[in-house]
This record gives C-alpha cells, structure tokens and sequence, in this order.
C-alpha cells in the first residue's frame, strides 16, 4: 500500500496524539465501566470487557456467552500556549471531538476453559495548532490505533485463574507541518505532508487470587508492540528568491520505529457486602521511547545542505517510566441499580528536556462517576463520565519556552450488554 510520511515523522505523530487519556499517547479506559472507575478496573472486572482488562477473570463469570457494545465520546478541550519570550508566538491548540466504538464478547464455558475477543483503541488521537510558532512542528498530528485482542483463560481451581491473549494492533496516522521563514535569507518555507499505516503484534497475560472470601488480587501484563511504519515520504524546502524557489526536495520510500509501551498493572479488590473497593496501581514502560529517527531509501540531497538537518536527524525524546494509582467504589443498590465513582493519579512520561507542540503533556487528576441498570436476566446498560484535568506546565528547552494551560479532557461512554 502506498503511504506518504512526512517530515517529522509517524513516531511524532504518536507523540502528539495522547493528551485525551493516559500517560503519553495512552488510553486506558476501554469500556464503560472503565471510564466510570478511571480505570481501577482490573481485579474486580464485571462483564464482557473482562476479556480485555483481566482475561483471568473470564473464568468467574456466569456461564454462557457475554456480549458488550460501548460508544465513546472524547472531548479535548483547547491547550494555551503563553511564551515567555515574546507574545507573537502564542497559540492555542483546536478543540478536539471523537467517537470511538469498543466491542468485547466472552464465550461459554469449555470445561476450565473461556474465550474471550474484544477490539479497542489502545492509543492515538489529535493535536491540531493553527498560530505560526507552534504550527511550525504541529499543525495536524493524528494518529489511530485498532488492537484486535482474542483471548483466552484457563480456571485452575476455585482461587486461581490466568489468562492471556494476543495484541493484533493496525496503526494509521497522518502529519501536516508548516514552517514559515525558519531561516531567513536563505529558506522561506518548510512543508510536509504524510499518512501511513501499519499492522504489528504482542500479547497480554493475566494472573488473578482469591486468596480469601471478598478478596480478589489481580496482575496484568501488556507487551509492547513496536510499530514499524514504513511507507514514501515527501518533503519541500523554498528559498525567497524569485517569490520562492524550490531547494529541497525528497519524494521516495522512509520508515520509522515507535513504541506502544508495556503496561504491568497491579489490582486488589475487596467486597464489604454491596459495595467493593479496588486500588491499582499501573506501570508504563515509556523508557522504551527513547528517539525518533527517520531512514530513507534514498539521499536527501540539495544545495543548501537543508533537508537532511531539518528531516534526517535523530531526535532525543528519552521518556521515563511513568506510574498511575486509582481508586475505584462499586455499590450495588439493589438487583436493578449499581453505581461507580473513582478517583486516579497519573503521572506523566515526556522530561522537560524533550517536551515540545506535538504532546504538552502534564501530570492529571482524574475524577469519574457511572451507573449500570440490570434490565432483566439478560439485558444491562449504563453510562459513564470521567474528566481529566492536565496540571499546567512551564518549560524552557531548544523548542519551547513558556507554559502550557488549560489542557483536559472529557469522556462520556455508553453501553449495552447482553447474555445469551
């Protein structure tokens, strides 16, 4: 298939796509009933979309097939950017809207054995600025990921189960960037324009204990899968003379490699009649983002020696591991109603060294409420919201000196879920 990756390249673009949710490009909540715990969901997981978050579990379920549909609905709201240097290089990112169906289906019971598959969208969105300075590097960033995860979980008694399953992950993404004068004198525009995608692969594994009555201990384990994109780049430097004169140009095979990271989550689960609290705490292994380096089939040559430092050196991005805790309280009301609050705190991954426009990322506080209401034997639905309040940030480095405000997100999910 033909793809055109631009100048940058697709591991920035996945740089700039996770503000929504998650450390980075990260996004943990996957159903409903994980946006409405803010992803303490992971012990004490409830119905198809155990399948995704605890495979292990599938085995505890009522015997029979579950199905689950969930819709969400993301809202990003529009980041400020203030520079301490001089105000003509201000800006504010665009608001951002998407909507993102999730399906999760468990089997009966095969003997000790369940199956599971559910399909997700593990990472991605958009960033999109339009003021000068920052659209330089970010004008349109967005990225899409679909993981296809079929698992399957083994009882091995009454107290333990495992599970795991493999990550099927197809990955498409564009990037547009516009630098007006980055050299005056010499080069009057830098332009480039791509769109690719990918197909790569991982897998999962589950662990879960009920070492005592109400009690449930959970461990979950995420591979990384890498995602090689390869595909034709396009690339354009002009120079003043004449009105603008091309210098520069590249238009051939490229490729890139980044890194959905590893994820090592750890959940507890206890039961006081109604109601049942879990904390989880999870890793990600963001230490595997260490640079983004673009390689070429053929040599980006021209005059002025502009294409190959603009578009064909690596860039340090050196990403630490970074650390989520959660809580999560499940009340049942009675038969009918049951209702979820949560609270986390992530933390974030990009250092002050590296941050730049294509992911102003900042430490978030996450706060989430929902409810599910049990139709009949069969039939169950509910609905919930979560909110996520980016602190704000201040950073000097080689790309940016000022801060970024006013970053969140808003996350409405809706589902229905039915036995047969």
């Amino acid at each position: 298939m033909k793809k055109k990756i631009t100048v940058i390249t697709l591991a920035t673009i996945i740089a700039a796509t996770g503000t929504a949710f998650g450390s980075g490009y990260r996004i943990p909540e996957q159903s409903m009933n994980s946006v409405a715990l803010s992803g303490a969901y992971v012990a004490n997981t409830q119905g198809a979309d155990t399948s995704y978050f605890n495979p292990a579990n599938m085995g505890w379920l009522a015997d029979g097939w579950h199905s689950e549909a969930n819709l969400g609905y993301i809202h990003l709201t529009s980041i400020d950017y203030a520079d301490n240097d001089t105000p003509a290089k201000n800006g504010s990112s665009k608001k951002e809207d998407f909507l993102l169906p999730q399906l999760h289906l468990v089997s009966p019971a095969f003997g000790n054995f369940r199956f599971g598959l559910s399909v997700t969208y593990p990472a991605g969105l958009s960033k999109r600025w339009e003021a000068a300075f920052p659209k330089s590097s970010a004008e349109d960033f967005t990225l899409k990921t679909y993981e296809f995860n079929p698992t399957v979980s083994y009882k091995i008694s009454d107290r333990i189960a495992i599970g795991g399953g493999a990550r099927i992950i197809h990955s498409t993404g564009k990037v547009k960037s516009t630098a007006v004068d980055p050299i005056p004198g010499t080069v009057s525009l830098l332009i480039r324009d791509m769109k690719g995608d990918t197909t790569e692969y991982g897998y999962n594994l589950a662990l879960t204990i009920k070492p005592v009555t109400n009690l449930t201990l959970a461990a979950t384990y995420r591979s990384k899968v890498d995602l090689d994109e390869e595909g034709d780049a396009t690339l354009l430097a002009m120079s003043p003379a004449g009105g603008g004169t091309v210098i520069g140009t590249y238009s051939g095979g490229a490729s890139v490699s980044v890194p959905v990271p590893a994820v090592l989550t750890f959940g507890a689960a206890y039961t006081f009649d109604r109601t049942t609290v879990e904390l989880t705490y999870d890793k990600t292994y963001w230490n595997a983002y260490e640079q983004l380096d673009f390689n070429y089939t053929g040599a980006l040559t021209d005059p002025f020696n502009i294409l190959t430092p603009a578009f064909d050196t690596p860039r340090a991005r050196n990403w630490t591991n970074s650390e989520a805790y959660r809580i999560g309280v499940t009340h049942q009301f009675n038969e009918q109603w049951t209702m979820m609050a949560a609270f986390a705190i992530d933390k974030n991954p990009v250092p002050d060294n590296t941050l730049a426009f294509e992911l102003p990322d900042s430490d978030a506080k996450i706060y989430s409420i929902g409810a599910r209401y049990q139709y009949n034997d069969k039939l169950l639905v509910g609905l919930a919201y979560l909110y996520d309040d980016k602190e704000s940030r201040t950073v000097t480095n080689s790309s940016v000196d000022g801060t970024f405000d006013n970053a969140a997100a808003h996350l409405v999910s809706a589902n229905l879920q039915y036995r047969f």
